[in-house]
């Protein structure tokens, strides 16, 4: 550290370093270390500004740890797009329940001062956390953390501003999308009540940080109260619902966890579970009306007679259609030999997309034809969202837009068909209808029945409560009409999915903990059992994550780890 840097830099600094032969971005995760016997060290080259604080810091370092994943992929996460320099004055936390303020200016993003040379003082967060402190703050996670259930239709304002009410600090609050935090911020703006706009002002303690899933590693110093909603809705390739129930622990803060359908783990982890009385909570839950398919004619397809009444009854008002294949066509057959159509270099399905086939594997195209006979005519065996849209059309008589995780805007149509991001791109329907159901409950991922039941929850949330004026309606179209998520959705009753009980029969997650690891062999791990799942794919099975984590850390190169993914 050159001498005229030295008393800007703490813990959390990002700066620029010399790596072969070009200059890189790193952070400062610790000062004052004596370098090894025989080792060259070189100076720090620039440096861009404040970084994560300390806590953060070692919140990361568990967090790449438990997920087998890059301490570097969460640092950037959680520092600034733009260098900051300075932080500005943090306002005093202010909550007025009565009067509506309206719209509060937007602050902006902080500026950018551009490469300064001395950033000055940085702002001393207190001493750096080693991983300990994070992991044993994980541990104890459920001790500290409030597990509610709610209905899909209740608003979820007033839980906020019940925690902004009664902390005495910064306040976190995650929702699973950007809009919602952006919609969230403006109501608590117009109540008086102080949202930070940019990473700067939630580094400098502003009352209350609204944000997404990255936002569990907003730059806060320490949290007074953490709020997660829809806390069943953030596992990707790391939890951050579970990321935030350890920052709120290590910070000794209380963190409530919301959602309508919570999953099997955090019932495990975080219990008791708190629900509204059952009248309350059914009046929250959406109508839900079942197509049996079991007898349906084979040429109808996916768009049945109840789905036809469906829309009738409710056009010119919005109805939703759900199919999660997007494309023309998902699995093709030759009408003259019966053969799949397959892609003949790795073996896979092919789709339709415009006059050629496409594998979905790896990438190669080909003319429509049979591969085996030669044959033109190719007859669909399970269409994609593309070509289920223009038969919905012609059936309908209307305009039916489609939207996928791609699509920048929503049609202006009165009837919608997409992939499950419809459900996150509309704020209102008339009615949601799923069009093949049975493909989420019969998904081979562990999670499938949650997964499906947090679905009908966001249907519900679309539609409305069944006891509000004016709600809507949701569909399922399926061959499973006894499935206990189906028959928790019917009842608005969340707890009849015996999703736990099953766990523990099965020893699946939280009574174990799971792993996928691809790799061209079978990898050789201490303390966990290894068994083939597919082609150069292994399912690893440990006694907890910390045993499993331990494990998965002892791979090296070539091989990708999906923790809690089977």
């Amino acid at each position: 550290m050159p001498e005229r840097w030295r008393a800007a830099v703490r813990v959390g600094t990002r700066v620029r370093v010399p790596f072969h032969g070009r200059r890189v971005g790193a952070w400062v995760v610790e000062t004052g270390v004596d370098p090894p016997a025989g080792v060259a060290v070189l100076d720090i080259t620039g440096i861009s500004g404040f970084g994560p604080p300390p806590a953060v810091l070692a919140l990361a370092e568990w967090a790449a740890w438990r997920w087998v994943m890059p301490v570097a992929t969460l640092l950037r996460t959680a520092s600034p797009e733009r260098n900051v320099w300075e932080l500005p004055a943090a306002p005093r936390a202010r909550y007025d329940p009565a009067p509506d303020h309206g719209p509060a200016p937007d602050h902006g993003p902080a500026p950018d001062h551009g490469p300064a040379q001395d950033p000055g003082p940085a702002p001393d967060h207190g001493p750096a956390q080693d991983p300990g402190p994070a992991a044993r703050a994980a541990a104890r996670a459920g001790d500290a953390v409030e597990l509610r259930r709610v209905a899909p239709a209740q608003d979820l304002l007033p839980l906020v501003l019940d925690a902004v009410a009664h902390a005495d600090g910064p306040v976190l609050v995650l929702v699973p999308g950007t809009g919602w935090a952006e919609r969230l911020a403006d109501r608590l703006r117009r109540r008086g009540v102080e949202v930070a706009s940019s990473w700067a002002e939630a580094a400098a303690g502003w009352p209350v940080v609204v944000g997404s899933r990255a936002a569990a590693w907003a730059p806060v110093p320490r949290l007074a109260a953490a709020v997660v909603l829809d806390a069943h809705d953030y596992r990707d390739r790391y939890d951050a619902t579970e990321v935030v129930a350890a920052r709120a622990a290590a910070d000794g803060a209380p963190c409530v966890l919301v959602s309508p359908c919570p999953t099997a783990v955090q019932v495990a982890t975080y219990g008791p579970l708190l629900a509204p009385p059952r009248a309350v909570e059914r009046s929250g839950w959406a109508v839900l009306t079942v197509a049996d398919r079991r007898g349906a004619d084979p040429r109808t397809g996916l768009l049945s007679g109840e789905l036809v009444q469906l829309a009738r009854r409710v056009l010119p008002g919005r109805l939703v259609c759900v199919l999660n294949r997007t494309g023309r066509a998902k699995l093709l057959a030759c009408a003259t030999c019966g053969g799949l159509a397959r892609c003949e270099r790795c073996g896979r399905a092919v789709e339709s997309t415009g006059d050629v086939l496409r594998c979905r594997g790896c990438g190669i195209e080909r003319p429509a034809a049979c591969a085996e006979c030669g044959s033109f005519r190719l007859k669909v065996l399970r269409q994609g969202v593309s070509r289920v849209r223009e038969e919905l059309a012609a059936l309908l008589g209307t305009e039916v837009g489609e939207v996928s995780g791609e699509t920048d805007a929503v049609p202006d149509a009165p009837v919608l068909i997409g992939t499950e991001a419809v459900l996150h791109r509309v704020r209102r329907a008339a009615a949601v209808a799923f069009l093949d159901f049975d493909q989420h409950l019969l998904a081979s991922r562990f999670s499938a029945g949650e997964q499906a039941l947090a679905l009908l929850a966001r249907a519900s949330r679309l539609v409305g409560g069944r006891d509000e004026p004016g709600a809507g309606t949701v569909m399922v179209q399926t061959r499973l009409p006894e499935h206990d998520v189906l028959r928790a959705a019917v009842a608005g009753d969340p707890g009849l999915a015996t999703e736990l009980e099953l766990r523990r029969a099965l020893d699946l997650p939280p009574f174990s903990a799971l792993a996928t690891v691809r790799s061209l062999e079978a990898p050789d791990l201490e303390g966990a059992e290894v068994a083939p799942l597919g082609p150069e794919r292994w399912l690893v099975r440990a006694k907890d994550h910390a045993a499993l984590s331990d494990a998965l850390a002892t791979l090296r190169g070539g091989v990708r780890v999906d923790p809690d993914d089977v």
